[in-house]
């Protein structure tokens, strides 16, 4: 509920609305069919899909169509398909709650039904989408034309101080996880707790988190923790570390954005920065907005509404979107977050996750339907067939092989000879 709250009042309202007259020709720029012909021939990923907050939702399946404007969603089988998305990381949310043995019980129990969710998903769709827990099973799932799905998990608050949870996301299939989310939590600090640091970092559980995922091969995902976090993460993993859906923050000075300095460092060291479509501009509703969307209460819960209830609900904020137009950042801001990143750290070390379903999209970049539009401009920008094969999937299965390698080697170490 919290995040369908942020989507509706703040930053990154879902309808569209016209783009500047002197950014149309961005939005509207066609692809042409030999960058077409490029981005069906690479693999395509993205590294944070929330929507599997809509798989139980009543009267919603994947394989539909749907419309952005009228549902809020962004991601399903026919747009995928028109995108060119083979697949990516479907993510399992868990908004940050009580640290108590009551709150994390359940946020346990939360999380793992997200995760029978994913996979029940999958199942009902065996022709059309695949589980993949490794990087050879994404690209052995893209030679079939079947969509492939790994798990990550956003916000590991469900773990509770049980480590041994972590084994058990794990084998649901998760292959990548971040520490935090908006508040900090027991296993770290993150960039936008209004109450400031607490742990200067990773905690001492945090310290044994991070551990425990190198151990395990589950590659460390640095999106929504502090500086500090993301320091100590590229200093004590064992393996190169991903953000999963973050911006340079020579673009737009956000604590969820990162400095150039991070950027590199994150990149040295191995990893991946994938380049998130929120945070690109100061986005903050005007008054008069807020007050015209509280007017709408009571909002629909995305977890628990009907299709019918979001549909009529949107239809309602249409009219809120016409009096006291939300601001939105635009596909050419967009852009420069990604363009700026390739600059600092180069094509080796960049990839995507637009934030779909959690708050992504901008003007002319709707939804997974528009992703060709980025390898046009990327093509534009001057960079090789084989850096855009890079920046859409290859970077960051690099990153998970090399993960799972190092944990596969240090599994061999421990086990008794003889």
């Amino acid at each position: 509920m919290a995040r369908l709250l942020t989507l509706l009042l703040g930053s990154a309202a879902l309808l569209a609305t016209a783009a500047p007259s002197s950014l149309a020709w961005a939005a509207d720029a066609p692809v042409s069919k030999q960058d077409r012909v490029l981005h069906e021939r690479v693999l395509t990923l993205d590294t944070h899909l929330d929507t599997p907050e809509h798989f139980a939702r009543e009267g919603w399946s994947i394989t539909d169509r749907h419309v952005v404007t009228q549902d809020g969603t962004q991601v399903d089988l026919p747009r995928m398909n028109e995108g060119g998305l083979d697949g990516g990381f479907f993510v399992i949310y868990t908004g940050q709650g009580a640290l108590t043995a009551e709150g994390y019980r359940g946020a346990r129990d939360f999380a793992l039904n997200r995760a029978a969710e994913i996979r029940e998903m999958v199942a009902a769709h065996p022709d059309k989408f695949e589980l993949a827990y490794t990087a050879d099973d994404a690209e052995r799932i893209n030679k079939t034309g079947k969509k492939f799905v790994f798990q990550s998990i956003e916000n590991s608050w469900p773990m509770g101080e049980d480590l041994t949870l972590m084994q058990t996301f794990y084998a649901t299939g998760v292959r990548l996880a971040g520490p935090v989310h908006f508040l900090n939590n027991q296993f770290a600090d993150s960039s936008t707790d209004p109450k400031g640091k607490i742990w200067h970092g990773f905690s001492p559980l945090g310290l044994r988190w991070l551990a425990e995922a190198n151990r395990l091969g589950i590659v460390i995902d640095v999106s929504h923790a502090s500086d500090d976090v993301v320091d100590q993460a590229v200093a004590l993993s064992k393996v190169p570390v991903i953000a999963s859906h973050t911006g340079a923050k020579a673009i737009y000075d956000h604590p969820r954005n990162l400095d150039d300095g991070r950027l590199k460092k994150i990149a040295d060291a191995g990893g991946v920065i994938c380049i998130n479509s929120v945070y690109l501009k100061n986005t903050a509703a005007s008054p008069e907005r807020l007050a015209a969307m509280k007017a709408l209460a009571p909002f629909p819960d995305s977890e628990t509404a009907t299709e019918a209830q979001i549909v009529a609900f949107n239809k309602k904020r249409a009219e809120v979107d016409a009096r006291f137009p939300p601001v939105r950042a635009t596909f050419e801001e967009f852009m420069a977050s990604l363009l700026h990143t390739l600059k600092v750290v180069g094509p080796q070390h960049v990839g995507i996750g637009a934030d779909w379903d959690g708050g992504g999209g901008v003007v002319g970049f709707e939804d997974v339907a528009d992703l060709p539009k980025v390898t046009a401009r990327l093509k534009a920008a001057g960079y090789t067939d084989a850096d855009v094969a890079a920046i859409w999937g290859g970077n960051v299965l690099r990153v998970v092989r090399q993960v799972q390698d190092y944990a596969a080697k240090e599994a061999a170490k421990a086990k008794p000879s003889g």
